[in-house]
């Protein structure tokens, strides 16, 4: 039988390789969250195969299963078949949209997108009183939660940046639309566009994101590749602070979340180490952690549209934070900061913080 819909004659073949083993189930954050097998990678996988061979149609009952997935791509990297489950499921979610159905969190958000700049409808952007659209070596791009929902977080970039005397401007920022393909919609080429004309009009020869999904977006996406081919070098805050200077020392107890999407998505894992274990020799790693790492819960939509389920994941990673009686998780992602702070209990005395957050506190203190 001739697959129907996009996404199963792209994967036919992996989704026809899944041997449904189970291995994703212990890691995927939802499953742990949920305990449903059927919001697990195998779970989806079972749905992907009965929509090939043509026993079940894409309709709004599987917007609850399909859509709750963060994109954390654990599976992917447990999977002994080589099954890419958030790759196919971005296809999948693509197909369900054409089709008519989608969450209406998703929805919404690409109606934002239409008529906003960036993805919670603000319309006065926080610059921090820096520079906007000057002239510089180097153009800092906050992303949406960076600017509008964890200011604290880019201010202490920016005044790290200040500190070590870096030559950077800021732009009128647009969203830089990644988000939107990990929910099935298509990216706003007018945002994109935007962005580059304001960056190339700076003169900077490197991008600076504070967003590992800003730094995935800027690298990996069909919209950005005139920015890479205009000679404009893309690098995530972290990788940018790993080659600096840094001067203070610290006793505290420190460990380090690393974010899916720097992480199992980009390989991005020894710089942020580089930077911590400069300034915290008392470092500890997390049980779970590089491409093993558990997910805050943040990704993929899911804490729009689904913050209970987002909590509970952020809750069992700060679990792991308690035990091993941690001062401080850092982390280098403001989404994964909003999450796990608003996942953090009363009980919990350690600090969660972007690495900038933390060296700012010590050059101040």
């Amino acid at each position: 039988m001739e697959p129907k819909y996009d996404f199963t004659k792209a994967f036919k073949d992996q989704i026809e390789r899944c041997s449904r083993c189970g291995f994703c189930q212990a890691s995927c954050p939802v499953y742990g969250a949920t305990l449903r097998p059927a919001l697990n990678a195998r779970g989806k996988m079972l749905l992907a195969k009965e929509v090939l061979e043509g026993r079940m149609e894409l309709t709004d009952e599987l917007i609850e299963t399909v859509f709750q997935c963060t994109g954390c791509a654990s599976c992917a990297s447990k999977c002994p078949s080589g099954v890419n489950v958030p790759q196919i499921l971005k296809a999948f979610r693509r197909d369900m949209v054409k089709n008519g159905s989608c969450h209406p969190a998703f929805t919404g958000m690409s109606q934002v997108l239409d008529e906003s700049t960036n993805i919670y409808a603000e319309d006065e952007p926080e610059f921090f009183d820096r520079p906007v659209g000057k002239k510089a070596d180097f153009v800092y791009f906050m992303g949406c939660v960076g600017q509008y929902r964890e200011e604290d977080a880019t201010e202490a970039a920016l005044d790290l940046m200040d500190h070590l005397k870096l030559d950077y401007t800021l732009i009128e920022e647009s969203c830089c639309g990644g988000v939107l393909q990990d929910v099935g919609q298509e990216m706003k080429p007018h945002l994109a566009e935007s962005n580059i004309e304001k960056i190339l009009d700076t003169g900077a020869h490197t991008v600076i994101t504070g967003c590992p999904y800003c730094f995935r977006t800027f690298t990996e996406t069909e919209l950005y590749k005139p920015l890479l081919k205009a000679g404009v070098k893309v690098l995530h805050f972290s990788q940018w602070l790993a080659e600096q200077d840094i001067e203070v020392k610290t006793d505290l107890k420190v460990t380090y979340h690393d974010p899916c999407d720097l992480g199992r998505h980009t390989g991005i894992y020894e710089e942020p180490r580089v930077t911590i274990k400069k300034i915290a020799p008392n470092f500890h790693e997390l049980p779970n952690n590089r491409e093993d790492a558990l997910c805050c819960g943040a990704g993929g939509g899911v804490r729009g549209a689904y913050a209970m389920h987002s909590l509970a994941m952020a809750r069992k990673r700060l679990e792991q934070v308690e035990k091993i009686d941690a001062d401080i998780l850092l982390t280098e992602c403001n989404s994964c900061v909003h999450n796990l702070a608003n996942g953090k209990l009363r009980k919990q005395k350690f600090k969660v913080q972007t690495t900038a957050q933390f060296i700012m506190d010590l050059i101040n203190n």
